[in-house]
């Protein structure tokens, strides 16, 4: 009865505090939905700019967030069950994307890749020029968006019972076979919400994207990127991108806030 006094006292105490954070979020997010109109943002989201951004968005975003799905399910089922010598460290690297700042990556990204980079004679020597392509786009949204998906699948893995995949071995069913018909059926709630988060991941990345792809208008212009552009020259162009953007953020985190307030992942 006491601790539960204590706790209500405790609560009472950051009430108030705990308002500050969410009303500094909310605050620009209701300016940026409530400058203009919806027939004005149409109208503006109609412009050349804005839809060659959105179509190449959508494209490379798609294409990146199948690369995320594909690379990125081996690693998180090995870090899932199994331990190994070099497992913190392999850990590690798949997060690292996450805490460097993007457009540390896009240098990196171009170091490597680049026609002076690490590879960038062998990739000449194959006659494949990737900076300032949207081949070097779809890379850069890979590198920052992985870990989101890794790390949500890796829960999914690790919720699974794994008695459930030894009695289908039992049964004579191969480890593909066990991995198709009893893992993923299992763990698709968190695969599901990986793919979002990297899917929304890839679709805010800008530093990276500038740095290794630039920003030339259909053909690595994203809508991050012709968002700046717009700033330069057309306010309400810029503010319709941005609105649309967050729109499709917003949308994604609730798919993913959903699957993670049925218990199958934390976000």
């Amino acid at each position: 009865m006491a601790n539960d006094l204590k706790r209500r006292d405790g609560l009472r105490i950051f009430r108030p505090l705990a308002v500050l954070l969410p009303l500094y979020i909310l605050v620009p997010l209701v300016a940026l939905l409530f400058i203009t109109t919806p027939r004005a943002l149409l109208g503006h989201l109609a412009s050349g700019m804005a839809m060659r951004a959105l179509f190449l968005t959508m494209r490379t975003t798609l294409i990146a967030t199948a690369v995320c799905v594909g690379l990125g399910t081996p690693v998180a089922y090995i870090l899932a069950r199994s331990r190994f010598r070099g497992h913190t460290l392999l850990d590690t690297l798949i997060d690292l994307p996450v805490t460097i700042p993007p457009v540390v990556a896009g240098v990196a990204l171009l170091l490597a890749f680049g026609r002076r980079g690490l590879l960038g004679a062998t990739l000449d020597f194959a006659g494949l020029q990737i900076p300032f392509t949207t081949l070097a786009v779809v890379m850069a949204q890979v590198f920052i968006a992985s870990p989101f998906y890794v790390k949500a699948a890796r829960a999914g893995f690790e919720g699974v019972d794994m008695t459930l995949e030894d009695v289908a071995g039992t049964l004579g069913a191969s480890p593909w076979r066990v991995f198709w018909t009893v893992t993923v059926p299992l763990a698709r709630p968190a695969l599901i919400a990986g793919t979002v988060l990297a899917w929304a991941r890839s679709l805010s990345e800008f530093g990276a994207t500038m740095m290794f792809a630039g920003n030339l208008p259909g053909r690595t212009q994203t809508l991050t990127l012709a968002v700046m552009s717009a700033m330069e020259s057309d306010l309400d162009t810029a503010v319709a991108i941005s609105i649309l953007s967050l729109l499709l953020a917003v949308a994604a985190l609730l798919v993913a806030k959903r699957l993670a307030g049925a218990g199958i992942i934390r976000i």
